[in-house]
């Protein structure tokens, strides 16, 4: 099977929006999906010249809004329309649109018998906006009403075991055509692992379309160039992330251009999924060769694996694993690489007589508490449940406490450096209240140093605040980089650079 084609899909208001968008990609794409339904009604009526001006293949669509489109006319108008952009074939065919895309249910026989004299490929399309679709090659095999079609099921995911459901099934199917993808941020492995899912096509739209968010479409930018996807191939190496919700990350640009560095078959993926086990049973039926472990799953995969590292033992929390034959060994890169940051951004190579805040008591909490006593400082846990900060503190003899106003005496004795580890503040924008800042009740001085582990967006709110009174701060991109030369390490058994 060649590689999947991508596919552009189109929804600007009129034909000259859609053509800008189009020539703004042109070099990434192979494709492009005129979405019928998103042009404004008197724009509708010049469909049939659009084919010859973009130039590329195009695929007519009018989706209804049952179907996740935005089509409300009744029936009749809608056949209107599509005869409409069939009709007045040109002998040069890459003047006609080269598909259109009508529904499972959707029968109109002289529009079908048109499509195939003007050498129009139909795609038969099925959409569940609601849930997964179960049973797809009896599915696909069905909607092949002429045997001439190209079928489409694309679904809403509940979960990623309904992805890796999919997964299982379009392995069998090498030897047809179909379009497969499963919707939504869950379903975002079936589009950049298009060829494994044995699709015809993968779907991608501009940057800042409103699709992107509703259906979860990538960019042609991020498809190419971060994922390279046209690359991809049965002979790739599957590495990637795993968190929930994982709405931010940038290790995919890391692992990836270091890929890309060494010349190495490989790609790196995000795989959202709400409990490790549903991550693991993903990893493992699509043959992935490594994962980075993010939160909430820090502490809960270890239970899962085979083999750990002392570090990860001592630790208490695992943020890698690589596959050893059948079975998965887990470490900890966090820790270095959380260390590395810190003696860059204080500039020293010890925590000797510092006292240090640490906010949270999760795995990321457990990875600064064991890079606080490497470095040799002293440490207090502060978290909202405080047993979970006394296991913690417990485990490497520091000290706890509630995070609360009653410890703000505590957080100023110890203020050499505050390292804040939950995920408050991730994704958010200013100002800071209490919803997104882990220390809204804590007054900074200007003295204190503050490392947030979170780095997007690069000034939290927690970290605005107290920048604005004159202390320091870093984001944790550079913990990010430092631990993520480990994993790829481990991943490939290459230095980084």
């Amino acid at each position: 099977m060649q590689r999947p084609y991508i596919c552009l899909c189109l929804t600007g208001k009129t034909l000259s929006e859609d053509l800008e968008i189009l020539n703004r990609y042109r070099n990434l794409i192979d494709i492009a999906e005129l979405r019928v339904d998103y042009l404004e009604k008197n724009e509708q009526l010049h469909i049939r010249r659009f084919p010859e001006l973009a130039g590329i293949p195009c695929i007519l669509t009018i989706r209804r809004v049952i179907d996740g489109g935005k089509f409300i006319g009744g029936e009749a108008s809608r056949t209107t329309l599509f005869a409409r952009g069939l009709a007045f074939a040109d002998q040069d065919t890459r003047k006609n649109f080269a598909y259109v895309d009508f529904e499972e249910d959707y029968y109109v026989p002289s529009l079908q018998d048109a499509a195939l004299a003007f050498g129009t490929r139909i795609i038969r399309s099925c959409h569940n906006m609601e849930g997964p679709i179960y049973n797809i090659e009896a599915k696909l095999s069905k909607m092949r009403t002429t045997g001439f079609e190209i079928p489409k099921i694309a679904c809403m995911p509940k979960t990623l075991s309904d992805v890796t459901r999919m997964f299982k099934e379009a392995a069998t199917l090498k030897d047809t055509e179909q379009i497969l993808c499963a919707m939504g941020p869950l379903g975002l492995p079936t589009r950049i692992l298009a060829s494994k899912m044995n699709s015809f096509l993968t779907f991608v739209s501009p940057v800042d379309s409103n699709i992107i968010k509703t259906v979860g479409h990538i960019d042609p930018v991020t498809m190419q160039q971060v994922y390279n996807f046209s690359a991809i191939d049965e002979n790739t190496k599957i590495y990637g992330i795993t968190g929930y919700p994982l709405s931010a990350t940038d290790s995919p640009v890391i692992h990836n251009n270091g890929y890309k560095a060494h010349g190495m078959n490989a790609v790196y993926i995000p795989v959202r999924a709400q409990n490790i086990e549903d991550a693991l049973d993903f990893a493992n039926n699509i043959g992935m060769d490594g994962l980075s472990i993010t939160i909430p799953h820090k502490e809960s995969v270890i239970e899962h694996i085979a083999d750990i590292t002392p570090k990860v033992s001592d630790i208490g929390a695992c943020n890698t694993i690589v596959r050893n034959n059948s079975t998965w060994t887990g470490y900890n890169t966090d820790a270095d690489g959380l260390i590395e940051a810190l003696k860059e951004f204080l500039n020293t190579d010890t925590l000797a007589r510092k006292k240090v805040s640490i906010i949270g008591a999760g795995g990321a909490a457990r990875a600064a508490a064991y890079a606080v006593k490497q470095l040799k400082g002293k440490a207090c846990i502060f978290n909202r449940t405080a047993t979970k900060a006394k296991y913690l503190a417990a485990d490497f003899g520091f000290k706890y406490a509630h995070l609360s106003y009653e410890s703000v005496s505590l957080i100023e004795k110890y203020s050499d450096l505050i390292i804040q580890t939950t995920s408050k503040g991730m994704g958010s924008s200013l100002p800071p209240t209490e919803e997104n800042d882990p220390l809204f009740f804590y007054d900074f001085k200007g003295y204190e140093a503050l490392y947030d582990i979170i780095y997007v967006p690069e000034i939290t709110p927690v970290m605005a605040r107290a920048s604005s009174v004159g202390c320091r701060v870093a984001n944790g991109k550079t913990m990010l980089e430092y631990q993520a030369y480990r994993q790829f390490k481990l991943f490939t058994g290459e230095e980084y650079k």
